[in-house]
């Protein structure tokens, strides 16, 4: 098949608009599947990948801290493993402790999402899992039948569910280790580099395939929550936290939820920066009003107090930004979600036809609710006021709106088909981030035009999918990627 028929020229349709992601789920060789069909109960499906659960089972902060075995016997771990980015078991040299009786166990682990896989993948049948002494799924249930009866079935979706602070969303994946690629041209920089209309349809492919992915997980959400306004909160305050606070921006979003902040945005601020544990004393303000304007947050605090963050939700703040600090990025959440309505009761009121109208709309919904003179002058409490009354200090900048539109307001309308029509043409870009760089230099070299990506959101988007699927794992070298053995054999 020529790559022109795997990957079609970029349009979509009102019925699935993100229909170019089966064209990438090809490539990848899974199933495809349209987040517009009925979808499965949240917490009976997985919408996420298997190198989140690879994640969990390395990073002490997110594995449980032991396992149950069908017998009574519980099962702890020594040490995760080394990450194997080679072919066989992803994590090699692993050790385990089996009690009563201190058993410990030394081998390697797999990780798959459901029991039912190792058999798929035929590992009974492939020496490279000899040494194998547990096998860790998302899903429980039955022992795969070829696998050895004394290797460890451990399964994640119980103790991971039961844990309301930790969301798989909010695993970076990008931070996991990766191979170091040598400097010399990567293969596909010679299949891509000299093609930019092969290389857009990849990037539109990719992205949809990405915004497909998300839009899956959010139908899923709102079915479980059974509250679009409360799932949409929960989206864009991880999103407000960025990769650094996602985790406890999503668990003061199902702290105080979205039904609750029905109130003037002061109040609202008030409550969101109390639960947090973020409302600071009114010494540290540099001038009398902002002294003034704690006091009159602490009193509508005490007023009407709420459940508080538990105490080991820590805040990430060294090495940020002012403008990205947690306290106004909460301010932030206040102005889009306070009062009778919300900011996604404004969105849903655009109703115009042309993509570009559209995004320009709702880009100014969220700088209207983000129209706070007393942020808009300083950036936190503590600084001194800007004299120059000409400048302000955005609340959120254009890029965290792109990413606000793209990563949520863009699978939510998917989901509920509503998209406007042209939408992946218009789609806003963000600031450039060090995966898209490092992909883009895979795939077009290290002296590409980035005209080529940096001007679409959705073509950004495509360059994270493509690091996650193949530049994050890929081997030095890149002869082995299936990503260049697909746009060979598309030639």
């Amino acid at each position: 098949m020529k790559f022109e028929e795997l990957v079609a020229p970029l349009h979509t349709t009102q019925k699935d608009p993100l229909h170019l992601a089966d064209d990438y789920a090809r490539m990848l060789g899974v199933q495809p599947a349209s987040v517009l069909e009925s979808g499965i109960p949240y917490r009976s499906g997985f919408h996420w990948s298997e190198r989140h659960l690879q994640c969990i089972w390395f990073d002490p902060r997110y594995r449980p801290a032991s396992f149950m075995l069908p017998g009574g016997e519980s099962v702890s771990v020594l040490d995760p493993g080394e990450w194997n980015l080679e072919a066989g078991p992803d994590f090699l040299n692993a050790a385990l402790l089996v009690q009563p009786g201190a058993r410990q166990l030394r081998g390697d682990i797999e990780v798959h999402v459901r029991p039912s896989d190792w058999d798929a993948h035929k590992h009974s049948t492939d020496p490279a899992y000899k040494n194998i002494i547990a096998h860790v799924t998302w899903f429980g249930g039955s022992p795969p039948h070829s696998l050895p009866a004394h290797v460890c079935c451990l399964a994640l979706a119980e103790p991971i569910m039961s844990n309301p602070c930790l969301s798989l969303d909010d695993i970076d994946l990008k931070a996991y280790p990766h191979a170091i690629l040598p400097l010399t041209p990567r293969p596909c920089e010679n299949l891509l580099g000299t093609d930019p209309e092969k290389a857009h349809a990849l990037l539109a492919a990719a992205g949809q395939f990405r915004l497909r992915a998300k839009a899956a997980r959010l139908k899923a959400r709102i079915e479980q929550v059974g509250e679009r306004h409360q799932v949409f909160y929960e989206e864009v305050m991880a999103a407000l936290g960025y990769k650094h606070n996602q985790a406890p921006f999503r668990a003061l979003a199902r702290l105080l939820p979205a039904h609750s902040l029905a109130d003037p945005r002061e109040k609202v601020l008030a409550r969101l920066l109390g639960a947090a544990g973020l409302l600071p004393q009114p010494e540290i303000a540099s001038d009398d009003y902002s002294r003034s304007y704690i006091r009159a947050l602490w009193d509508l605090w005490w007023k009407n107090p709420a459940e508080t963050l538990p105490a080991d939700m820590a805040w990430h703040t060294a090495s940020l930004r002012p403008q990205n600090s947690p306290t106004r990025r909460l301010a932030a959440a206040a102005a889009l979600f306070s009062g009778i309505t919300d900011i996604l009761s404004d969105l849903d009121q655009i109703n115009l036809t042309s993509a570009a109208s559209w995004f320009e709309a709702a880009r100014g919904l969220f700088e209207n609710r983000c129209n706070w003179p007393f942020w808009n002058q300083r950036l936190s409490f503590s600084s001194a006021v800007d004299a120059d009354t000409h400048r302000q200090t955005t609340l959120l900048g254009a890029s965290r709106i792109a990413a606000i539109i793209t990563n949520v307001l863009i699978p939510f309308k998917a989901v509920e088909g509503t998209l406007p029509e042209g939408w992946a043409d218009q789609l806003p870009p963000e600031d450039l981030s060090a995966p898209m760089r490092l992909t883009a230099n895979h795939l077009f070299g290290r002296d590409h035009n980035p005209a080529l990506y940096n001007g679409n959101g959705l073509l950004q988007q495509g360059l994270l999918q493509i690091h996650t699927d193949f530049c994050l794992n890929a081997k030095p070298g890149c002869e082995d990627c299936p990503l260049c053995s697909a746009l060979r054999d598309s030639c």
